[in-house]
């Protein structure tokens, strides 16, 4: 793969659409001017669309228009800056969604998720993100990578990797986080889990939960495509546009109205159940999760949620406010985990499930290869609620990998 002076990205360019424009060839530099011979150019094999994403194009977010988009980054190195050291021209290599600089007290602690550098805003960056620090994204053909040393996760034999590639771009981002939120709800041989939210995350969710030894995992939706989708590798499914409660729900799988765990993979623009499945009730997986979530049990929220969202029809949701019933939650003795997922916690050792094949992340989110060119349509399927996970081959590298 060679370098070039030219490069290609997806660009918001206002709320529900998206354009493939020329944009700047990266340079070993952040975003606020500063050399960053720390990093590395990498020429993107593969980028995915993510429902993090979506929030954005639908206007849910303040995010400017002209932002490059992308969090979801699997690439081979062309240029490494100088002061890198354990990594060479022509490594294939994950990039964690988040930015993060290896040094400060968070980092050092495992939480790159909120590094304490890499955003002068506030704690936490991320590539094609807004208010993540301003780190240009990867749905694109070459991108820069800061602190390359700490953030880059290498794959040991390339021709190895570009055979589970479908499964290994998944590392970026969705894997982790689904496993981030089996994890922190506690999930373990023989639990009882609810996962609210059939699209990737969520399906990434259940099948960790299922490489964690889970007993049963039930997926949550109002997507009769995505809940098929998630029954094809041994979830139990309920269909919340359906009437009856989601405890009643619960009880006719289990024999009892609650389980060990729960995960919210759904985030700030949850809709109601039931009856009320078209009206925008931005609460309602988490109370429904508390609602059956046992006494002591643990719930797991890699689900976003923002501290401004200006498309919400409720004044306090704009704010990031929720009508939450805490007292619940309190009075169970639940423990609630939330915030970014730090993937270089968690990647490696997905990364070994992967390529010895104790799980098949593609498969259980219906990885779907398209071009770049492509982009703008797949942000439109996913829309519309595909059971499907796009990933972006700029190159067309993928057509006979994986």
């Amino acid at each position: 793969m060679a370098s070039t002076s030219t490069n290609r990205g997806v660009v918001y360019k206002g709320p529900g659409k998206v354009e493939v424009e020329g944009i700047d060839f990266p340079k070993l530099v952040n975003p606020q001017g500063k050399q960053a011979e720390h990093g590395v150019i990498l020429e993107i094999v593969a980028t995915n669309i993510c429902g993090s994403d979506q929030h954005m194009v639908r206007g849910r977010t303040t995010a400017p228009i002209g932002l490059v988009l992308g969090h979801e980054i699997t690439g081979e190195i062309i240029e490494a800056g100088r002061d890198v050291e354990f990594l060479e021209v022509g490594d294939l290599v994950s990039v964690p969604f988040n930015v993060a600089c290896g040094r400060c007290r968070t980092c050092r602690e495992q939480q790159t998720g909120i590094c304490l550098t890499v955003n002068p805003e506030r704690a936490g960056g991320a590539y094609g993100y807004v208010d993540m620090g301003g780190w240009v994204g990867g749905q694109a053909e070459y991108i820069m990578i800061p602190y390359a040393d700490f953030n880059l996760l290498k794959f040991p034999d390339k021709d190895q990797a570009m055979a589970k590639i479908r499964d290994l771009t998944c590392l970026s981002d969705i894997l982790p986080t689904g496993y981030h939120g089996a994890v922190t709800a506690g999930v373990g041989p023989g639990s009882t889990v609810y996962i609210a939210g059939a699209g990737p995350v969520g399906l990434a969710a259940a099948v960790s939960a299922q490489l964690l030894g889970a007993a049963v995992v039930i997926v949550g939706d109002m997507n009769e495509r995505r809940l098929a989708h998630a029954r094809t590798f041994g979830c139990e499914t309920v269909n919340l546009a359906e009437t009856g409660s989601l405890a009643d729900k619960v009880a006719q799988i289990l024999g009892v109205p609650e389980v060990d765990s729960a995960v919210d993979c759904v985030g700030f623009e949850a809709r109601g159940h039931g009856a009320e499945a078209n009206t925008e009730a931005p609460a309602v997986v988490l109370n429904a999760a508390m609602e059956i979530t046992r006494p002591g049990g643990s719930i797991g929220i890699p689900g976003l949620y923002v501290t401004d969202d200006p498309g919400s029809k409720d004044a306090a949701a704009r704010k990031g406010a929720l009508s939450i019933r805490f007292g619940l939650g309190w009075a169970k003795s639940h423990s609630l985990h939330t915030g970014q997922t730090p993937v270089l916690k968690y990647n490696r050792k997905l990364m070994m499930a992967i390529l010895h094949d104790r799980i098949q992340i593609a498969k259980a989110v219906n990885v779907t290869v398209i071009t770049l060119d492509e982009a703008p349509r797949g942000y439109a399927d996913f829309d519309e609620g595909v059971a499907k996970k796009f990933l972006i081959d700029p190159h067309g590298v993928l057509k006979n990998a994986g």
